[in-house]
């Protein structure tokens, strides 16, 4: 599992692209048969991708559960979200099975012993994108198929941020102790995630693109909104914002991401706004 240290706003200032990308960027999410893991000391969030081809995985497939949490398994003091980007699939928690289609989420509470991941084709996979955050007790499991999340359809053409907001983990839809996830869509024609910018210095968040065509990028903008820096995402890509940073992000083309939060606060639309015109 790959650890990452949380950065301040003063070194991050003086961050070259390289450290940048070393720091905030996670690559390489999904591998076929295979688990990836980010620690981020970021509120302890752990992002991780799972794509079982050829057979089931373990959620713990590549963690040491007492030497990274100091837990006997992984959930023994977290909870979990997945959400299904792939092929249709499937998730066992505790022996119990879930069916994962494309856009599919799954809420695992706290006390779950075992979670397996598994896919109904070899040839069109499952890719379960997944964040653990610490937790300080069991909540109900909710599975949250596409069509039971509640969608938002915000933004216009004239703005080029045309998009469905899909929101799964979040408090309108299901109790958990910290963690919230969901699932924004732009529309062909909208590049725009996110702006006007915010910060919710009581929360931190990671962005998962994804959906991005072979020859296109998105432009990730983060940092105090007057010392902004950006990263470059590539399909698949997700990227660490401390609470005191902007997320924000603009394409070559539409793309779709997904957003998780963590930190002392649950509610969505606890937000700091910025005005644009006041971004350096």
């Amino acid at each position: 599992m790959d650890i990452r240290y949380s950065t301040g706003k003063e070194p991050f200032k003086r961050m070259t692209t390289d450290e940048l990308r070393d720091e905030f960027l996670i690559k390489d999410i999904f591998r076929a048969d295979d688990v990836s893991a980010v620690y981020s000391h970021v509120d302890r969030i752990v992002v991780m991708g799972a794509m079982p081809v050829s057979g089931e995985l373990k959620a713990d497939k590549n963690i040491d559960c007492w030497k990274n949490f100091g837990a006997h398994y992984l959930l023994e003091r977290r909870e979990m979200g997945v959400i299904n980007i792939g092929g249709d699939g499937y998730i066992k928690a505790d022996g119990k099975q879930f069916k994962m289609n494309n856009y599919d989420c799954l809420y695992i509470p706290m006390g779950t012993k075992e979670v397996v991941f598994g896919s109904n084709s070899k040839e069109k996979p499952a890719k379960f994108y997944i964040c653990t955050t610490p937790a300080h007790k069991a909540c109900p499991l909710v599975h949250i198929p596409y069509e039971k999340a509640i969608h938002k359809h915000l933004g216009s053409q004239s703005t080029s941020n045309e998009r469905t907001i899909n929101q799964y983990i979040h408090p309108d839809v299901l109790e958990t102790c910290q963690l919230s996830m969901g699932l924004t869509h732009l529309e062909e024609g909208s590049v725009w995630n996110t702006m006007p910018v915010h910060t919710h210095e009581r929360r931190m968040e990671v962005y998962f693109y994804f959906d991005i065509k072979e020859n296109d990028v998105v432009f990730h903008f983060m940092g105090e909104p007057s010392e902004t820096k950006h990263i470059i995402m590539h399909n698949d890509e997700a990227v660490i914002n401390p609470s005191w940073s902007i997320h924000s992000g603009c394409g070559t083309s539409n793309y779709t991401f997904i957003w998780s939060m963590c930190g002392e606060n649950r509610a969505y639309d606890d937000q700091d706004w910025i005005e644009t015109k006041d971004l350096r």
